[in-house]
Order: structure tokens, then sequence, then C-alpha cells
């Protein structure tokens, strides 16, 4: 697919303006310059064009907020000046698998004052004597070199700081969930407060529950004592009119007995 084609396809409707990143990757550019890419893309901060077939930035619009540029296993042999006049800001610069030679090609980068990492892997500019001296010596503004610094101490991968930070921010997002709503505890006390009042409650009633049982038990005990007493004297009192009945009958059969004798 030609470059031009592919830059349409990677727009998706929008407009060049509001793309802050391109990747052009594989694509073809006739006669290894840049087509389909112009100064329309303003806010562009992030471009790759890996394995293009590019061979010269000429035709490079200027892309002032352009931080990081992919420029990797194309044919690039020179004219690198073009980058400090159309990329002013360049952080991160990835020149690997190119046609570069020498010391005086890279030269014309030391115009990129914010330039802070150079990727030249795979250049035959490595195979020089003192290649890394030289290219620090050369460039003091860049940090990193294919990758390390000069104490040999590998570059943090940005994508894994971001993603380092994402997951803080989830970790973070994850603690804030799984803990107590605010005012969470003070429900919890407020219904602490209502249920021991509840239990108090329900503990009056049950005494006073319990005390009124009481008494009517206590009531019901003297009822039933104050029935068996009045049996009691009922039954006393049968017996004695029935004694008062076998008394008088005695006597009037003696008084029988004596006129029958008389």
């Amino acid at each position: 697919m030609e470059m031009k084609k592919r830059i349409n396809l990677e727009l998706r409707n929008r407009a060049p303006e509001e793309v802050t990143e391109l990747v052009l990757d594989n694509c073809h550019c006739v006669n290894g310059e840049i087509e389909g890419l112009n100064d329309t893309f303003k806010e562009l901060e992030f471009l790759s064009m890996a394995n293009v077939e590019l061979s010269s930035l000429a035709r490079l619009p200027s892309l002032n907020k352009l931080r990081k540029l992919e420029l990797s296993d194309n044919i690039i042999s020179g004219g690198l000046e073009v980058l400090a006049e159309k990329c002013p800001n360049l952080t991160y610069l990835n020149l690997s698998g190119n046609k570069i030679k020498d010391l005086s090609t890279v030269e014309a980068l030391q115009n990129l004052k914010n330039l802070k990492s150079l990727d030249l892997f795979n250049c035959e500019i490595t195979n020089l004597e003192d290649y890394r001296e030289s290219i620090f010596e050369l460039l003091q503004q860049i940090t990193y070199l294919d990758g390390f610094d000069q104490e040999d101490n590998e570059a943090p991968d940005s994508e894994e700081e971001d993603d380092e930070d994402g997951d803080e921010d989830d970790e973070d997002e994850e603690e804030d969930e799984a803990g107590p709503p605010e005012g969470y505890e003070e429900e919890e006390e407020e219904d602490e407060e209502e249920e021991d009042e509840d239990e108090d409650e329900a503990g009056s009633e049950l005494g006073e529950g319990e005390e009124v049982g009481l008494s009517y038990l206590m009531k019901e005990e003297i009822q039933d004592e104050e029935d068996d007493d009045d049996y009691v004297e009922e039954g006393e009192e049968e017996e004695e009119e029935e004694e008062g009945l076998r008394g008088e009958k005695r006597k009037r059969d003696a008084e029988d007995d004596g006129e029958e004798d008389d």
C-alpha cells in the first residue's frame, strides 16, 4: 500500500489536525520520499515510518510538536539536518537499520537540543572504533544511545512506565472501592445505637410483662386457696347438719321407745 493511501486509512475520518499519533510502518513510499504528509498534521507527537523504503527526509513537513520519530529499517544515508529544522522538539529518534556510516552524518543532530535518546543499532557507524564514546562526545545533549546510557544503564521503557502508573492508579481505585464509603461508620454506629435502644425497650417490656404475669399467678393462687377454704367450710357445715339430724332422730326414737314401754 502506498503511503498516501495508508495515511488516509489511518485518519479514520478524522481531520489531520486532530491526529497526535500516526503509524505508517511497512507501507511503500514512491521514489524513497515522504508523500501525503503535510503541515496540517500540526498536533502530531508520534510518527512511525519503519520499513517504508525511505531514503530522503527532504519532504518532511514542519511538525513542531513531534516528540518521537521512528525511521528504522530504511535506506537513509544522510540529510539529517532537516530534522532540526522541521522537528525541533524531538526527544527520541530511531535510525536503526539505515545506511548511516560516519560521524559527520550524525553531527547534523547537534541542533536537536531536546534530543535525549538516539538509536543507531545495525547501522555501519556502530562498527567504528570508540563508537559510543564518540557519539556521546559529539551529541552531549543525549542521555541514551542504542537503549543504554554512558554507564551502560538500560533506558526505561516509556510504555512500561505508563503501564506501571496505570496499575498504581488502578490499585488506588480498587483500594478506594474496597474501603467503606464516607459516613458508613457513622451509619453503623447509629444502627447499633438504635438496636441497643430497641433491646432496652424490649427488655423493659419483658420485665413489665414478667411482673404482670407474676402478679396474675399470685392472684390465681390466692383465689384457689380461698376457694379451697370455702369448700372445706361448706363440707364441715354439711357434716354438722347431718350429725344434728342424726341426734334428733335418736332422740325421737328414744321417746317412741319410752311411750311403748308405758
